[in-house]
């Protein structure tokens, strides 16, 4: 159901949202592209073009901040996505040790970060359903809410790819999309062990590199408890919404 996914763009003068149902449309300039990173060419490159590339990424979001963004855009860039959405994690399984804000809290961040460029939108399709939230079942239900034409890429950290045999059903999730390894500092991978998991794993995967930003949400957290700033490490209207609802700060 598209309407579940929203694009959320910043009314003049605060940080009130009007939300307008997503409309994903293909654009000619970037099909190329988009056939190239995955490795598609020839007369394969039309049937790939065709489809509009629509990049998720998942996470807790707790808050999103500047890192997070970068991530997205040099993805969109280097992948030429039409659209990238934030899909927000209600119960993340490899987070249950960790205790998070308010469900409603994150996704309202994610979408006043959303706000900051006209490809990002926010879908609740894992805040609106019971957990667990697993990835695979996520990009399913995108996949049936966007239709066939619509090609999906995964957006995940080098250190995700590397966990990604202790994941559910990891191998269908490679089945149901394009996997895209965003490098991080200092993360090896096996892989023997990922190939063993994942068969033919690397005909579903685009590896690109990222510039290397030590932001990370818990960092931004412990520092809005010990009373130190965060301006410039988190959009704006999200720093100035964690003010407000005065999160971290216990």
């Amino acid at each position: 159901r598209e309407a579940d996914i929203l694009l959320v763009r910043r009314v003049a003068g605060g940080d009130e949202q009007h939300r307008d149902p997503l409309e994903l449309k293909p654009r000619h300039s970037h099909q190329h592209a988009r056939a190239h990173a995955n490795g598609v060419t020839g007369a394969a490159d039309d049937a790939h073009a065709a489809r509009r590339g629509v990049g998720i990424f998942g996470g807790a979001f707790d808050p999103v901040h500047i890192g997070h963004l970068v991530l997205v855009e040099e993805a969109r860039y280097h992948l030429q996505l039409d659209t990238v959405l934030l899909v927000p994690t209600g119960d993340p399984p490899h987070k249950q040790d960790v205790r998070l804000s308010p469900l409603e809290d994150r996704v309202h961040m994610a979408q006043l970060a959303a706000a900051e460029a006209d490809y990002l939108a926010v879908s609740r399709v894992d805040a609106d359903r019971p957990g667990p939230h697993y990835s695979v079942d996520m990009v399913q239900m995108l996949q049936r809410q966007l239709g066939p034409d619509v090609q999906l890429f995964f957006l995940m950290g080098l250190d995700s790819l590397r966990d990604l045999p202790t994941w559910h059903e990891p191998a269908r999730l490679a089945q149901l999309c394009t996997l895209v390894a965003l490098s991080r500092y200092a993360v090896e991978v096996d892989w023997a062990a990922l190939e063993q998991a994942v068969p033919s794993i690397r005909r579903r995967l685009v590896l690109l590199d990222m510039p290397e930003l030590e932001i990370a949400s818990h960092r931004l957290r412990e520092r809005v408890r010990r009373g130190e700033p965060i301006r410039f490490q988190t959009p704006h209207s999200v720093e100035a919404y964690i003010r407000r609802r005065g999160l971290y700060a216990g």
